[in-house]
């Protein structure tokens, strides 16, 4: 018995990585047949020259009614700085003038040009104050952001560039390749593209290494079909990354619910494809059983009763053993992280309570 439920649970679980294997070989071979993306004439945006973030910045040290030592600090900074300079160090100067004269600014600088110690981060609810104006706000926001991207806090950056447009910052091209970068990790299909095609826009002003990540960004989003395996594994990933960072809350588990249910509606999906191309035919049935083993006559729909995969008929609790041997099996056949959505599926169906008579 033990050795038909193995047999059985890993023909379902190879029936099911075996289909999601190929429908993404489909996937991929539409995506490399479309074309890689254009390059506009026409920018559908661009960063203002270094003169007019000076001309801002200069203003914000006056509204902030700083005394002669602080603007002339800032003067300098300013002037030092090259007409050929990037907007990334446009963005980083003007963080640097933030600093001078905001006390909270400065600390969230200095934060930003740390490396990540531990999951703790700084508070940052003043930023969206009635009384910080916009130009801190949005370019302060754009530096965490960045930074939360680097070290893969990508909920969290989503909070602060969400919905900052690329008219509010001095380096638009970083807020929307970290934007598209956000969505792609987060599998946000839609707003990714959106992401990724508004950046490609403004080509001409993009950093090269930006917009040939972008390009693979799209045709990884474009290949992405909800509910597969692929798409199951990659949410696995995103739950591993979480708990490295210490995150075990509800929103975790809620993604690991969405895992099991998935990876559940799968393998029902291919039992319902399997039940219906042996169905047809002519139903015989007897009151009494064959008197004797022998073949009989009749054309049955080749149906059998569905049960519960699951707590009593033993697809859950497996024998490690046995569990083990099923899982090898995938990982000889198929890449590693299959191994771990179909593993974490053992684990959950082992925690399910038996069902009831």
């Amino acid at each position: 018995m033990r050795q038909g439920i193995t047999q059985l649970a890993l023909t379902r679980i190879l029936v099911c990585v075996a289909v999601a294997v190929m429908l993404a070989a489909v996937a991929a071979t539409r995506a490399a047949a479309q074309p890689t993306g254009t390059t506009r004439g026409t920018p559908g945006w661009t960063p203002p020259t270094a003169q007019a973030v000076r001309d801002a910045a200069i203003e914000w040290i006056d509204n902030r009614g700083v005394d002669a030592a602080v603007r002339e600090r800032a003067m300098r900074i300013w002037q030092s700085l090259p007409e050929t300079a990037t907007a990334t160090d446009r963005l980083a100067t003007l963080g640097t003038t933030f600093a001078l004269a905001d006390s909270r600014a400065e600390r969230l600088v200095r934060f930003c040009a740390s490396p990540r110690e531990d999951t703790r981060l700084p508070d940052v609810a003043w930023l969206t104050e009635p009384d910080v104006e916009p130009l801190e706000s949005a370019n302060l926001r754009l530096l965490l952001g960045r930074w939360l991207v680097q070290n893969s806090l990508f909920d969290e950056s989503l909070a602060q560039l969400g919905d900052l447009k690329p008219e509010q910052v001095v380096d638009p091209a970083a807020l929307l390749f970290c934007q598209a970068v956000v969505h792609h990790r987060l599998l946000n299909k839609k707003e990714g593209l959106t992401a990724i095609d508004r950046l490609l826009d403004g080509e001409s002003h993009c950093p090269r290494r930006y917009t040939a990540l972008a390009r693979l960004m799209r045709e990884d989003l474009e290949g992405v079909k909800e509910e597969t395996l692929d798409h199951i594994a990659r949410r696995m990933e995103d739950i591993e990354r979480r708990l490295d960072l210490g995150r075990a809350g509800p929103k975790v588990r809620q993604v690991e619910d969405g895992v099991i249910a998935s990876l559940d509606k799968l393998i029902k999906d291919l039992e319902d494809q399997q039940q219906q191309s042996q169905g047809g035919g002519n139903n015989v049935q007897s009151s009494r059983p064959a008197e004797r083993s022998q073949l009989m006559g009749g054309r049955g729909e080749g149906r059998v009763t569905a049960k519960r995969l699951g707590g009593k008929t033993g697809w859950g609790n497996l024998p490690p053993k046995q569990r083990e041997e099923v899982l090898q099996e995938i990982g000889r056949l198929f890449p590693s992280h299959y191994r771990d959505v179909i593993e974490q599926y053992f684990r959950k169906m082992a925690a399910e309570e038996p069902a009831k008579d």
